[in-house]
């Protein structure tokens, strides 16, 4: 008897040739990203270990001090933690404007060269060109991003309570680098520089206008993201007891001149964290379909 094997369908095929052919052309772009992944890892898991111990030792000491003058503590323990523990963060926070610059750069070029319009008219139709330019992308972006914040929000949380001068969770560079915002923003930046080479057709000017984007955004969302949430109102004696780990992002006087402050308890870290993350991938969705706006524009095209 004869097995006989389903034909795979055309379309699968033909999608996972396109997948298999991406794949190949951003070999050099791929491997980039695997290099900096590799790296950063590495940093994560140094800073999440021995340089995090080393500080809280040297803080331990420090804070055990009495007689000053014989106070005996390893300050280069903690300022090496402060300045690894800040390249780290800043690092993981730059990935979403990375990524706006290389799909900016890259749209811009494939539409500059005639690579674009030679795909279109030889082996794929623009509609599934672009679905397949976004998609295989925000895959390995997704991943590899969401890798990046579980590993720093590890690092975080090893020198939180036991390092003094560790960053507060509100800090704007940790909040981001700590939480799923940082991996919307990054999927965000991908399709803001493919929206700016679509538009512009040229590298450089695509590269610039997708880091702009992007840099927008990310404004915004900070301008935005404390409103995201419902406040809590301290006022008076209680304004000047609250805890190290709120985040007071207004305060005044009210008419009868007492002190008071509209603020976040560390408790608000994740409904901010979720609630900013749902605007990003809002606003990314609007890219995304501005995208394929902008490509019917251009090729005058509605074949899928």
């Amino acid at each position: 008897m004869t097995t006989l094997t389903a034909p795979v369908p055309a379309p699968a095929a033909r999608r996972a040739h396109l997948t298999r052919w991406l794949l190949r052309l951003h070999r050099p772009a791929l491997y980039v990203w695997a290099g900096l992944l590799l790296a950063l890892t590495a940093l994560l898991l140094v800073l999440h270990g021995p340089l995090t111990d080393a500080a809280a030792d040297a803080w331990r000491q420090y804070d055990a001090c009495t007689d000053w003058e014989r106070c005996k503590y390893n300050q280069n323990a903690i300022l090496r933690y402060k300045d690894w523990y800040n390249y780290a963060t800043l690092a993981v926070a730059a990935v979403p404007f990375l990524v706006a610059a290389w799909a900016g750069g890259v749209f811009g070029k494939e539409l500059e060269s005639g690579t674009a319009r030679l795909a279109w008219t030889q082996s794929v139709t623009p509609v599934r060109w672009l679905t397949a330019r976004l998609a295989v992308p925000a895959a390995a972006v997704a991943a590899g991003t969401a890798l990046l914040v579980w590993l720093h929000h590890l690092a975080w949380a090893a020198g939180n309570g036991r390092i003094d001068t560790a960053k507060q969770w509100y800090d704007v560079w940790t909040l981001h680098t700590n939480g799923p915002t940082l991996v919307a923003l990054a999927l965000c930046g991908l399709a803001a520089g493919a929206l700016t080479g679509l538009l512009s057709r040229r590298t450089l000017p695509a590269l610039g206008l997708g880091l702009l984007l992007t840099g927008a955004v990310w404004t915004g969302l900070q301008l935005l993201l404390p409103r995201l949430w419902p406040t809590r109102t301290s006022s008076g004696d209680s304004f000047f007891a609250l805890p190290n780990s709120s985040w007071v992002w207004r305060s005044g006087k009210n008419a009868d001149d007492v002190q008071y402050g509209d603020y976040h308890p560390a408790s608000h870290n994740w409904p901010l964290q979720l609630t900013g993350t749902a605007v990003l991938l809002a606003v990314t969705a609007l890219l995304t379909l501005g995208c394929f706006l902008a490509l019917r524009r251009l090729t005058g095209r509605t074949t899928a």
